[in-house]
């Protein structure tokens, strides 16, 4: 609306060679479609405020009709005393199960209705901001007007059935669930402020341990340069260190990449179904991933100074391993407990594929382990160096079989994830395409396989027809993985689109993130390429060219991620199912709402998505009474 404001000025003939009647005409023609285009988006309004006040009065009656059932059983199982005991005991057990289950859904539900209140008070404050804009920039007073007849009694602006919702939840939870608690019941009410605000002590661990990481990385390149290295033992390190430091990696990348979807206004909270309450922030993420990485570094340290240190140099990664584990699996409530656990649990289902419903969050992750074959290399490796002894532990590399299973559980996970979709959801479109493309990842790792077991029958690799056969498949599996990144994970190639190659709508601020992307994603599908030309070559050492492949197919997941989410994003919004999160606290606060204002003032107002945008106009033109003489002149603060 502002923009139509914007653009009707600029097309406005010039006051100086226009006569003041063609000027009055051409307001009055502007101000007809002006406002009848606000008439529209206050239907449209009024129109989901009610839907969503009607559903939000039902969802209450519900929760309380469950509250009450919950509450009778438990007042019929102290009053009976013909219950057996073990009966009795199985019914409080289920009960309490229910009363957190409630407790959860009445949370979920306040949320939603602090929402709907936002949604009220947002919409009133932006209607009286483009119409107190329209009457300075025009000269008139159609704008106040139009506001007292339409917006203040607008069925959305006068209905105070949420906070009458509000109130009777608030209520509700204090006296039933809480026992009169009216604190607690407020803390478990709690909701995200308007802005997540970090803490100083995680700003200060952020800034400290990457400024560690750094110095340590410094101190190991320096250590390796002067210290005498025994080349067994170095490349046994190599692969035990390489899946911890990837792991650091990949950790440090999804920081950014949560940065960047927060920026830019991407909902990653409500797409992977995250509490809003309580998740991490990018820097709780590259805090750990700091912190990690400053024990990798030691670890390594004490690994190169080992025999000055006078302790076994292989026990370092080991302790190392055992430390991570500790800190991921440990039961109590520290370390980012809930965080963690999450983790676990999508791990878990992701594992367990194809035996659960899958979840955006499911097949995210599925899709983040299928950049991380070599993690699960290396961890096999791991697995087999410590239980031999170090003579034995040699040939650990060399059990083909067993790791040709571990390289295709990534690629098993996701196909098994699209089958159990296309059950749920007969759609054979896109699921059982999407489980073609990772079968086909079969057989690169299968043909593989084989040509590394029959290389000693052949004198050279082009001998060897599976090496062939490896290669057609490794082909035709990168084109497929490919075009689906661009066409489907991404929705890019919109030949009609008024973005190049794109599509309209886009998130992030330059369409050349965007060609980048493309152009990355393919060179990095296809990297395996040189790393073959060179090995065959014999240029340089498979574990060298795999050490350095291994983060740089991590680095295209990372620039992938940004545009699967922001995908993601935007098909949610088209269909109705995510909301911009401006705010989701109530608006009580002075700053709160000056900061919405502000938002509202600036050139872009609050946006969530970009399209082309057009060249900037030079012309300047005078209207009614020529006393502004730029745009710039124009805005109201």
């Amino acid at each position: 609306m502002k923009q139509m404001l914007y653009q009707a000025v600029e097309a406005s003939p010039s006051a100086e060679l226009a006569e003041p009647e063609i000027l009055s005409r051409y307001f009055a023609k502007f101000d007809e479609s002006f406002f009848h285009f606000c008439d529209n988006e206050l239907t449209k309004i009024n129109t989901f405020y009610a839907e969503k006040l009607a559903e939000a009065t039902r969802k209450y009656a519900s929760l309380k009709a469950e509250l009450s059932e919950v509450q009778n059983q438990n007042d019929g199982v102290h009053s009976g005393h013909h219950s057996s005991t073990e009966k009795s005991l199985l019914r409080k057990k289920k009960d309490t199960r229910k009363i957190q289950e409630l407790k959860l859904a009445f949370s979920e539900f306040y949320l939603s209705l602090v929402l709907l209140q936002n949604y009220q008070n947002l919409n009133f404050t932006g209607f009286r901001k483009i119409l107190k804009k329209h009457d300075k920039i025009l000269q008139s007073d159609c704008g106040a007007r139009w506001r007292q007849d339409k917006v203040d009694v607008a069925h959305f602006y006068t209905n105070k059935d949420i906070d009458r919702l509000i109130n009777d939840t608030e209520n509700v939870v204090t006296k039933e669930i809480e026992s009169g608690d009216r604190q607690k019941a407020m803390k478990r009410l709690r909701v995200p402020p308007l802005a997540e605000r970090q803490s100083p002590w995680t700003t200060f661990k952020v800034g400290f341990f990457s400024g560690s990481f750094m110095i340590l990385l410094i101190a190991i390149i320096i250590s390796i340069q002067y210290v005498q290295p025994n080349v067994d033992s170095y490349k046994a390190a190599l692969k035990l260190y390489r899946a911890p430091f990837l792991i650091i990696q990949f950790m440090f990348l999804l920081g950014i990449n949560v940065y960047g979807w927060r920026s830019c206004g991407v909902n990653h909270v409500l797409i992977f179904e995250l509490d809003p309450r309580n998740h991490l922030s990018e820097q709780h993420i590259i805090e750990l991933a700091a912190t990690f990485a400053v024990l990798s570094c030691i670890s390594l340290l004490c690994f190169i100074y080992s025999d000055a240190l006078g302790i076994p140099p292989l026990i370092n990664p080991l302790l190392l391993y055992i430390f991570m584990a500790v800190i991921l699996f440990n039961p109590t409530k520290t370390f980012r407990h809930d965080a963690r656990f999450w983790t676990i649990k999508i791990f878990g289902r992701v594992f367990c594929a194809p035996f659960f419903y899958v979840n955006f969050a499911d097949f995210w992750i599925a899709d983040q382990l299928n950049s991380m074959v070599p993690i699960f290399l290396d961890l096999q490796y791991f697995v087999c160096f410590y239980s031999t002894t170090f003579q034995n532990a040699q040939q650990c590399d060399q059990s083909i079989f067993i790791r040709m299973l571990v390289a295709l559980l990534p690629a098993y996970f996701r196909f098994a994830q699209c089958l159990r979709r296309y059950r749920d959801t007969k759609e054979s479109f896109p699921h059982l395409v999407n489980a073609v493309k990772y079968g086909s990842s079969f057989f690169v790792v299968i043909f593989s396989s084989i040509t590394y077991a029959t290389s000693e029958k052949y004198s050279r690799s082009l001998e060897n027809p599976f090496f062939y056969l490896w290669i057609i498949s490794a082909i035709v599996s990168s084109f497929y993985a490919y075009g689906w990144d661009i066409f489907m994970d991404w929705g890019l190639m919109s030949l009609e689109s008024e973005n190049k190659l794109l599509r309209d709508e886009i998130v992030y601020s330059t369409t050349w993130f965007y060609y980048f992307a493309i152009v990355e994603d393919f060179i990095l599908r296809f990297g395996w390429t040189l790393s073959m030309s060179l090995i065959e070559s014999g240029y340089i050492d498979s574990d060298i060219i795999f050490t350095i492949l291994a983060p740089l197919e991590i680095f295209r997941r990372f620039i992938w991620n940004f545009f699967r989410l922001e995908n993601e994003h935007l098909n949610n919004c088209g269909n109705f199912r995510a909301v911009r999160d401006i705010s989701v606290a109530p608006i009580s606060g002075l700053s709160e709402e000056t900061e919405i204002v502000r938002l509202m003032d600036e050139e872009d107002g609050i946006i969530h998505r970009r399209t082309r945008k057009g060249p900037k106009k030079k012309e300047n033109r005078l209207f009614l009474n020529g006393r502004a003489e730029s745009l710039d002149d124009l805005d109201v603060t």
